[in-house]
């Protein structure tokens, strides 16, 4: 290298320039070395964590670190799959979301860093994906690598209210029953509004033989009246918080309604990680001290099972020619009772409730589903087991520390 340098002046001056650049480079380095933040994460239980979401706040990060993108990896230098959220949408990171695989017991360090490329996102086909449908009327439809739901809008509760039996009115939660890990929203709405199709057979991917009806479907709610319980409508507004490798998160808003003389106000954060069967909701609501949060029975021929110490019910039934298991967790501190609900004007109308206690106009749940054909869960003893582990995982967090 010094020989040709000595010998050509214009190779002399690129030669130069390049060791020069290179010296800014190992000084920027350094700088992006020193610009880490440390992550240990700790597993309290003697259970393994894999497909647990962590959230890191970014101010906290952002007191080490001046950078706009993040990336994580583990002790080891491993990348790993990470998402960011602008939460309300202003443009800047609110959370950078990541999860750790802990074995039972163990502590892990991660390692924040910047990210230049941004490799972890596909903002095309995300796992954990979520939209508005005007192409079936108005759904909202969400999903990760193992489940799917939809709920209705307001333009169906309207042809409903017109006469039109093509519309939809209800504020239960519906299940679409996928197999595949890969994302199926558009595609089977695509083949509906094509008219190609029909998302209620099963191809290969799963299909939505789920009714709800008037129902709670899995995991709407209702406000308990005497010997009855009213509901809501259908949601009016929605807002789409964000898509990703890891999560989807929505807002859905609902107009006022009555429950016997109660004027109940309520909005909905639902948010779906990926490897989970079930979605968290995030419920602000007025007018009541208690809600009851319902499972559809169908034909009320299958089991219904309750853990009241670890917080969860469940029920399991046979469904065309597999087996279906629906449940819904919570802090076991807020169940007031269980009640099964027949109603005696609308055939339709059959329900598991968990009755709870709301504080402060807040209420957080988690509801979902396993299928038997989707391979996850055979038995209704294997579902059961999920929810009670997902009990435990909720109930001890994993522990962060951030340096």
């Amino acid at each position: 290298m010094i020989t040709i340098y000595l010998y050509n002046n214009n190779l002399m001056k690129a030669t130069i320039f390049i060791i020069f650049i290179g010296f800014f480079t190992l000084i920027s380095c350094k700088n992006q070395k020193q610009q880490k933040t440390t992550i240990t994460v700790t597993n309290n239980l003697n259970l393994s964590r894999t497909f647990e979401t962590v959230e890191i706040p970014v101010k906290t990060i952002k007191k080490n670190m001046n950078f706009k993108h993040f990336s994580i990896t583990d002790d080891k230098g491993v990348n790993q799959i990470s998402q960011e959220v602008d939460t309300n949408n202003d443009g800047e990171i609110d959370f950078l979301l990541f999860q750790p695989q802990l074995k039972p017991k163990e502590t892990k360090k991660y390692f924040i860093s910047q990210d230049s490329i941004k490799i972890n996102t596909d903002k095309k086909n995300p796992i954990c994906y979520s939209r508005f449908v005007p192409e079936r009327i108005d759904d909202y439809a969400w999903e990760n690598d193992r489940v799917a739901f939809r709920v209705y809008g307001p333009v169906a509760q309207k042809m409903i209210e017109n006469g039109d039996p093509n519309g939809t009115l209800s504020s239960g939660v519906d299940c679409w029953l996928k197999r595949v890990k890969y994302p199926i929203i558009n595609k089977w709405y695509k083949k509906y509004a094509d008219k190609t199709g029909t998302y209620h057979k099963d191809t290969g991917e799963g299909l939505d033989n789920y009714h709800v009806g008037k129902s709670r479907g899995c995991g709407g709610i209702a406000v308990k009246t005497d010997s009855t319980y009213a509901v809501s409508k259908n949601f009016i507004k929605y807002k789409t918080i964000t898509t990703g490798p890891i999560r989807t998160q929505f807002n859905l808003e609902y107009a006022n309604w009555n429950a016997n003389g109660k004027l109940i106000k309520e909005s909905r954060i639902i948010t779906l990680d990926k490897g989970s069967n079930l979605s968290k909701f995030e419920i602000s609501l007025s007018g009541t001290d208690t809600i009851s949060i319902g499972l559809t029975l169908h034909k009320n021929d299958g089991k219904i099972s309750k853990n009241k110490k670890n917080g969860w019910i469940s029920y399991w039934e046979n469904l065309d020619d597999s087996e279906l298991g629906t449940g819904i967790v919570i802090d076991a501190n807020k169940i007031i009772g269980f009640n099964t609900y027949i109603s005696k004007k609308n055939d339709d109308v059959k329900n598991q409730f968990m009755q709870v206690k709301i504080k402060n106009k807040k209420l957080m749940y988690y509801t979902g589903f396993g299928w038997k054909k989707s391979n996850q869960f055979s038995s209704n003893k294997e579902w059961n087991n999920y929810l009670d582990e997902f009990s435990k995982r909720i109930s001890s967090p994993l522990v962060l520390t951030i340096i």
